[in-house]
């Protein structure tokens, strides 16, 4: 089995989304639903990087970004009508690259934000989403003034050559005078996001992007691998690549355990003593696995127990394209368009998939809470995924080995109808 089968992030994925039929009312999917996260999708980016399968556009022209901000205010007034006093307790602007806006715009997104959802941003953990070419001065400005308390950047490598090979076309001198720009703006929390399995990359040019990165002493940084082939050396190896890449994140674990950090998740890195507000990446009050989410924005999903809900959804250029001239138009923004209804099996599914993702892994006090069963008995895991997982009397979690092997553990556990679902959808 490759450890490398598939990035977990949500469970379903949204390939296994179909066209709601009919499309029910936002007002009667959150009946009864508590939504504690907000999340708001800026879907443009300067530039496309070569492993990038997110929904993004590279340039706006001119007028989408400020009609692309209308059809969002549009969304969240329609949205906040359908819910119930919702209590948010963290909220991200992620994306794309929210940052793509400017100053201005930036500031109106902030206000449509507060004033449309009655959310307070400077009393939540708020995240944003940077990028080097776009963390300036006037940009940072706002977002520190406005609240955000954790910026994340994807700088990928500190190696020039190796940002070449990932189409990233950077300059080392630019990611770091915008790391220094985030460190002069005073928001609490940075994040680096680095990258590993680059064509060329060695152990030894790993090792100093690390070393690069941990002069700013970030408060967290991501160690994601490569999903985009290389197109020579080892990407027509597979399993050659597979075992560069296992050996690079074992360095990469090895190297931020011993400068002090802890790990959270396969890719999560954080400095001790972080957990909770403020200036976090998460609420203390929020848990993935049992709170809903609001999704503002035509890349954005919404998350309630019985249903995952978002827009159309696509990676190649075009369909993208079409996607948001599609939205900046949309008025009917009472109802639900796309989505999958989760069952009570999926929804055990799920809050397994989501827990053992993370270090502490699952509560089986939790998961008894909810379901009424002990999640040994609804999924025999110890059984197909030896000296991957422990259990005791509380908890089953990841050991050290499985946390390396957490994207073969996500997607070994898709249920029979997930997988269909994924497989019959036409990549766009």
């Amino acid at each position: 089995m490759t450890p490398y089968e598939g990035y977990v992030y949500a469970y379903p994925h949204k390939t296994a989304y179909r066209p709601l039929d009919p499309r029910p009312a936002l007002s009667e999917v959150w009946a009864g639903e508590q939504a504690g996260a907000l999340y708001v999708h800026i879907p443009f980016c300067e530039m496309r990087c070569g492993f990038c399968n997110l929904f993004t556009r590279t340039g706006a022209p001119e007028g989408l970004t400020g009609a692309y901000l209308d059809a969002l205010e549009r969304q969240a007034r329609a949205v906040r009508a359908a819910l119930d006093g919702p209590r948010f307790t963290t909220a991200a602007f992620g994306g794309g690259t929210p940052t793509y806006l400017d100053a201005r715009e930036l500031t109106r997104l902030f206000d449509l934000t507060e004033q449309a959802m009655g959310v307070g941003l400077r009393e939540i953990p708020l995240s944003v989403e940077t990028s080097p070419a776009t963390a300036t001065p006037d940009r940072l400005a706002v977002l520190a003034e406005r609240g955000a308390s954790r910026i994340s950047i994807g700088v990928q490598s500190f190696v020039d050559a190796e940002a070449r090979a990932a189409v990233r076309p950077q300059k080392r001198a630019e990611v770091e005078a915008a790391l220094d720009a985030i460190r002069a703006s005073g928001i609490a929390t940075l994040n680096i996001d680095l990258i590993y399995g680059i064509d060329g990359q060695t152990p030894d040019s790993w090792r100093h992007s690390l070393e690069a990165a941990l002069t700013w002493r970030p408060e967290e940084l991501y160690l994601y691998p490569l999903y985009v082939r290389p197109l020579t050396g080892l990407g027509r190896q597979d399993r050659a690549w597979d075992d560069q890449r296992i050996e690079l994140y074992r360095l990469g674990r090895d190297h931020l355990l011993d400068a002090g950090y802890e790990q959270v998740s396969m890719r999560m890195f954080r400095l001790p003593g972080l957990s909770g507000p403020p200036g976090t990446t998460e609420s203390a009050d929020y848990c993935c696995q049992t709170d809903g989410m609001v999704g503002l924005g035509c890349g954005a999903r919404s998350y309630t127990s019985a249903l995952h809900h978002s827009f159309e959804y696509a990676v190649g250029a075009r369909h993208v394209r079409t996607i948001i001239d599609d939205y900046v138009r949309r008025d009917d923004f009472g109802v639900a368009n796309v989505g999958f209804a989760l069952d009570e099996e999926e929804r055990r599914r799920r809050h397994l998939i989501q827990s053992l993702l993370r270090t502490e892994g699952l509560s089986r006090d939790l998961y008894r809470s909810r379901f009424g069963t002990d999640v040994l008995d609804d999924f025999p895991l110890l059984e197909r995924f030896p000296g991957w997982l422990t259990a005791d009397a509380s908890t089953v979690r990841p050991t050290p080995d499985g946390l390396a092997h957490s994207d073969a553990i996500g997607p070994a556990l898709f249920s029979p109808r997930v997988r269909a679902l994924m497989e019959g959808y036409a990549v766009c």
